[in-house]
């Protein structure tokens, strides 16, 4: 039996109610009275469960559809081709099947590899843009595949959809924390820290302590999850109990990040969950993470603190907590920032 299976799985209404949906189509069309009612609800839904389905998010199926597509057209690559690619430490490129671990995790000892590969994009930088030029870290360039044509424009014109997604959702994060409006606009100004990650799952072989994922929380501010029907993830609920988020039409499924619960002070909820993928079917999706631009400092908002409730957390640059995120689940991450980066740009 493995960790998912150790509860009584809830049935699709059960799920569907343990998970809010907020709909974003009134607050992002500026309605009066729309930002603070959609702020209510993800504030409830953050400090409950740390998870919730968007709704009129604005985003059309065909761009989400034709990157499911491209994702699907990477992954049946030939693996040199791939691994031309590789990952660097900029956490950009092709991540191979079993090359990553949650040894950061909090959730679970994890003793063995994730089954799954993964491609990550970034705002696509020119060769000749400063901070590719001066090999800033986390402000990297993509790589791309050779006879590959229509991908890296159906790629990015996904993330382009999904970063102006998660600007255009701010405001409404600001609102729900007490905090103005426009508080993250200095946060996530000159270009905040994006990623796109196009997830293939095969089926998990499942022997003792296997995942497709490792149960971990993610190291963003928040993330924007795209899947298809092949069913694998879970979601630990505050109750300990794992849950199947089932898939609804029309929506993103949405979680918490790390950096935005430690904004909190943690009164937002960054929940563990984890993939295994049962049956026959390979499993793709499509994980984008919505953070701040590296080179800001992550402090406790002043909102979430009180004379019974001090700040748990000191002021750090966003950056370092990248790389210590980095550094504990990608073995080619060891030693980043004692180091000089590899140039790979020619």
């Amino acid at each position: 039996m493995h960790l998912f299976q150790r509860h009584a799985p809830q049935d699709e209404a059960a799920a569907i109610a343990s998970l809010p949906i907020v709909d974003l189509g009134p607050c992002l069309a500026g309605e009066a009275g729309a930002l603070a009612a959609a702020a209510a609800d993800f504030r409830r839904a953050c400090e409950s469960v740390g998870f919730l389905y968007i709704a009129n998010h604005g985003v059309a199926q065909d761009l989400i559809d034709g990157a499911f597509a491209q994702s699907r057209r990477f992954h049946a690559l030939p693996l040199g081709i791939k691994q031309g690619l590789s990952l660097d430490q900029n956490n950009i490129g092709y991540l191979a099947m079993n090359a990553s671990v949650q040894k950061h995790s909090t959730v679970h000892a994890a003793t063995k590899p994730n089954q799954n590969e993964s491609f990550f994009v970034t705002h696509d930088r020119p060769l000749d843009h400063p901070d590719v030029v001066n090999q800033v870290p986390f402000r990297g360039r993509n790589y791309w595949p050779d006879d590959l044509p229509g991908f890296r424009d159906g790629v990015m014109a996904y993330f382009g959809a999904l970063n102006d997604l998660g600007q255009n959702m701010l405001p409404m994060i600001a609102v729900a924390l007490d905090m103005p409006a426009d508080f993250f606009e200095e946060l996530f100004a000159d270009l905040n820290n994006a990623t796109l990650r196009l997830l293939h799952y095969p089926p998990t072989l499942l022997e003792d302590n296997d995942f497709g994922a490792g149960p971990h929380t993610d190291n963003s501010f928040m993330t924007i999850l795209a899947r298809q029907q092949v069913p694998g993830l879970a979601i630990r609920l505050p109750g300990g109990e794992w849950l199947a988020p089932p898939l609804i039409p029309g929506t993103f499924l949405v979680n918490i990040g790390n950096i935005l619960r430690r904004m909190s002070n943690d009164l937002f909820l960054s929940t563990p969950h984890g993939v295994i993928v049962e049956g026959e079917q390979d499993r793709y999706s499509m994980a984008y993470f919505h953070s701040p631009n590296p080179y800001r400092t992550i402090e406790v908002l002043p909102s979430c603190i009180a004379p019974d409730r001090p700040a748990k957390y000191p002021p750090a640059l966003y950056a370092d907590l990248i790389r210590e995120f980095f550094a504990a689940n990608y073995d080619h991450q060891k030693g980043f920032g004692k180091t000089e980066m590899p140039n790979r740009y020619g």
